[in-house]
């Protein structure tokens, strides 16, 4: 407001001199040039400085065109008239003409020649309390809460169901993301994602998973989508797996062949059942393979099954590739050598070794209490494995046991 302020009176001053140039008074006849520049200049509207020492010159120089000297008749002693001391109005005007019309060069004078408030320009109260001050971005943080709210980016993200808690443990995903522009970067993945199969609602979850999607490039996305589709896999299939193993789209097209490769090779299996086989467990394309060969040994070497059994068993239940190696043994041990269960039997429900040891353990504890526990096809009260390790408790008791939930509890107290 103060530059608006300076800026009026500076044309206020400017228009003062136009007029009196355009309009200058008559001189009194005994006058001085002082006392005529006092009474033509407009003092009381000029600002100091360099204003007002140009208004006094412009000034000056209308009563000089009429010169209130005295002439030289007067300087010679001689005495003249007073009408022979001022000019003819033609004098006047002629020499009026020959000053430069600053009026017009001052209107033409553009409003946004203003120049630039100072840090040290005081201002009003009212002024002071209109600032508004943004808050500093911090130099440095350990999470991304401090950046939310400077961050386009991070805040349509939260909006999205993203757990930046769980982002920033990531390495180097929460100073990806804040280099990434939402319109420019983020957008076009988001559409991409839908594109594949990715709901709505599941998108926080996914990007929390794998925020490093957000920074790859388009092209290589669409291209890896695609191999997948060569390789006859379905848009509901792909949604699927992209959905359960959230990396699989950062792996190139190359790895991800070799990763079919692999599994076809290794455990002998067809091109059909390659594909079902990664489908239903698609992080077996995106985990190291390291404990998956490791696991593969541990069957055929020290579990004693056979090359065709391995392929069965791994096609039937893919987790047995990456479960614990000790587990594995220890369910094992006490199915083969405790229960006394073959290993064609345990090639035909493989799904046992997913279940908890202290499951097994208690129901057949229960079954050989009751003398129930009973393993062989060909012998009556037969109970199948996949029964004994998948049915509710009540079930079991009633079906398999033949007995009561209270007396399976009460044996249990007995362990």
């Amino acid at each position: 407001m103060a530059v608006w302020a300076r800026q009026a009176s500076r044309w206020c001053c400017r228009l003062s001199a136009a007029r009196a140039i355009e309009f200058p008074r008559r001189p009194r006849s005994g006058g001085c040039p002082a006392r005529a520049c006092r009474e033509f200049s407009p003092l009381r509207v000029l600002p100091a400085g360099k204003e007002a020492a140009l208004c006094r010159l412009q000034a000056y120089r209308q009563v000089s065109v009429g010169s209130c000297s005295p002439p030289d008749s007067a300087k010679d002693g001689s005495l003249s008239s007073p009408e022979s001391n001022l000019p003819s109005v033609r004098q006047e005007q002629a020499k009026a003409e020959t000053l430069p019309d600053l009026s017009a060069k001052i209107l033409d004078e553009d409003w946004d020649d203003i120049p630039p408030s100072s840090a040290l320009e005081v201002i009003s109260e009212e002024e002071a309390v209109q600032i508004i001050a943004e808050p500093l971005l911090p130099i440095q943080s350990s999470t991304l809460r401090d950046y939310v709210d400077h961050s386009e980016t991070l805040e349509k993200l939260v909006h999205l169901g993203v757990d930046l808690s769980q982002v920033e443990k990531r390495q180097k995903a929460g100073q990806l993301l804040l280099t990434l522009d939402f319109e420019k970067d983020v957008k076009k993945i988001l559409l991409f994602l839908k594109d594949v199969g990715i709901e709505d609602n599941q998108l926080g979850l996914f990007l929390t998973k794998n925020p490093y999607i957000l920074g790859e490039d388009l092209e290589a996305l669409e291209t890896r989508v695609a191999y997948l589709k060569s390789k006859k896999f379905g848009q509901s299939e792909i949604a699927q797996m992209v959905s359960r193993a959230p990396y699989l789209l950062l792996f190139s097209v190359e790895r991800l062949d070799n990763r079919l490769g692999f599994f076809k090779n290794e455990l002998g299996l067809s091109v059909k059942k390659t594909k079902n086989l990664v489908i239903r467990l698609p992080r077996l394309l995106t985990g190291k393979l390291e404990p998956v060969k490791e696991n593969l040994q541990v069957c055929q070497i020290e579990l004693g099954f056979q090359r065709n059994e391995i392929q069965q068993i791994v096609y039937k239940t893919p987790k047995i590739l990456t479960a614990s190696k000790k587990r594995l043994k220890q369910t094992f041990d006490y199915l083969h050598n405790i229960m006394g269960i073959p290993h064609h039997m345990l090639t035909r429900f493989p799904q046992v070794f997913n279940s908890k040891l202290l499951r097994i353990r208690e129901r057949h504890m229960f079954l050989a209490f009751l003398g129930r526990a009973q393993y062989d096809p060909a012998q009556p009260s037969y109970v199948p494995l996949d029964q004994l390790v998948s049915l509710p408790d009540e079930v079991f008791c009633t079906e398999i046991a033949k007995a009561s939930m209270q007396d399976f509890e009460n044996f249990l107290k007995t362990l």
